[in-house]
């Protein structure tokens, strides 16, 4: 079978990484890929937004499944633009992405299904958000309506943070066309938890859950980012919580959908937030997470090839999936000044040393070959991941693997798997 992975960050490398496992995977192309994924299969030098492109020549050259990584082309349409020429594609349809592509759009659809979250009202009026700002009880969180790469949010701790959050946004237009409708909403106190779910219309297949750490720096101090960490399974997920999930968010969730005439294909992953006991949706994704994709997909025992085909073609009723009970560590190591301004083409040295720890897996992100050396070329430009027997194992191995590596201006985490991630 011939595979086209489209995205080039440490998500798709894990995708790429892990279909190529599969007996039935012949050839893996990554559109455009990373200096990880040219390891593996074969890089095609199409960016992922240049959705005509990336059907002709998945039409020219016989694939036979397309799985799609990050959110922009979903919400452009990539999946409506494959399946009109006939092409087998893994990710929801763009009315199904509108879940992530605009959180008004959820915001709404939650309230008319009455599932758990935040209250919060919406503006397309710079002026009516700026006076909100004045009576609005504090910390606010404040967000992007549309996708900003995960940094489309601000949690202001006071009215000229607020002040400064909606102008930056609705004025300054510092995430494009994404800040013309802002959200501003309660904070909700509690512990985040990421859950990833292969959903078919009604029916959905619960895969491992994670916990990531979006704040830049130590003790989650500095400014959101696209996540700096993340390990799973969550520690603060349990039986109970599951069923509660099952029961009051996803399957209301599916329900809304089918009375909107929305099929949902693809991998959901709600962004919880759990408050005594009690869960509420912070978000919806419409794909897989990064970095937490680079936490669940080590420790999936089952082959990740037929559970897609199934999801495309509705068949997950009967589908089981297995996963290594050990814990999995992923720590990002991201360019000096992300996710501010920060410089790329810097030698990478020691990733040979580091992959060879024991149970250690590199995830390439913002990479590329260039003269014969690996360099950097984003923000985000490694994920280090190690499985172990507790989160003290996993994450020995993980720095010691970090210990191994360096490029000028390299920054991480040194609290991964450690500091409860709490807003």
């Amino acid at each position: 079978m011939k595979i086209l992975v489209v995205g080039s960050g440490g998500r798709e490398h894990a995708l790429v990484r892990k279909l190529a496992q599969s007996p039935e995977a012949d050839r893996i192309f990554c559109a455009p890929g990373n200096a990880g994924t040219q390891e593996i299969g074969e890089n095609v030098s199409i960016s992922a937004n240049d959705l005509p492109k990336l059907t002709r020549f998945a039409k020219g050259n016989g694939i036979d499944l397309t799985v799609i990584g990050p959110d922009d082309p979903l919400a452009a349409g990539i999946v409506d633009l494959f399946e009109a020429e006939g092409l087998r594609v893994f990710g929801p349809n763009k009315k199904a992405a509108r879940l992530e592509a605009s959180k008004i759009f959820a915001k709404e659809l939650m309230r008319a299904e009455k599932i758990p979250t935040a209250q919060a009202r919406t503006f397309s009026s710079s002026a009516e958000a700026l006076n909100y700002c004045d009576k609005v009880a504090l910390p606010v969180v404040i967000k992007a309506d549309g996708l900003a790469l995960g940094k489309g949010v601000v949690v202001a701790h006071d009215r000229a943070g607020a002040r400064q959050a909606v102008r930056s946004m609705m004025e300054e237009r510092a995430f494009g066309e994404a800040g013309r409708r802002i959200i501003m909403e309660e904070c909700l106190r509690g512990g985040e938890c990421s859950v990833h779910a292969l959903v078919s219309g009604k029916s959905f297949r619960m895969l491992a859950t994670a916990r990531d750490h979006k704040r830049a720096h130590d003790g989650d101090e500095g400014p959101n980012t696209g996540g700096m960490g993340a390990v799973s399974p969550a520690d603060n997920w349990n039986a109970e919580r599951e069923s509660n999930f099952t029961s009051s968010i996803m399957q209301p969730l599916l329900d809304g959908l089918t009375r909107n005439a929305t099929m949902f294909r693809g991998l959901l992953f709600p962004g919880l937030m759990i408050t005594d006991d009690e869960l509420r949706v912070l978000e919806f994704n419409c794909r897989f997470g990064d970095p937490e994709t680079q936490a669940i997909l080590p420790r999936m025992k089952s082959d990740l090839l037929p559970l897609l085909i199934a999801t495309i073609e509705g068949r997950l009723e009967n589908v089981a999936i297995e996963f290594d009970p050990r814990i999995a560590v992923t720590v990002i190591l991201a360019s000096g000044g992300y996710p501010g301004k920060y410089e790329t083409g810097k030698p990478i040295e020691g990733l040979e040393n580091g992959a060879r720890l024991p149970e250690v897996q590199i995830f390439h992100a913002g990479t590329k070959r260039q003269d014969r050396k690996t360099v950097t070329s984003g923000g985000r430009v490694l994920a280090i991941t190690a499985l172990g027997d507790s989160v003290t194992q996993a994450r020995e191995r993980a720095y010691a693997a970090i210990n191994q590596i360096h490029f000028d201006g390299c920054h991480f985490r040194h609290d991964i798997a450690l500091c409860p991630a709490h807003t």
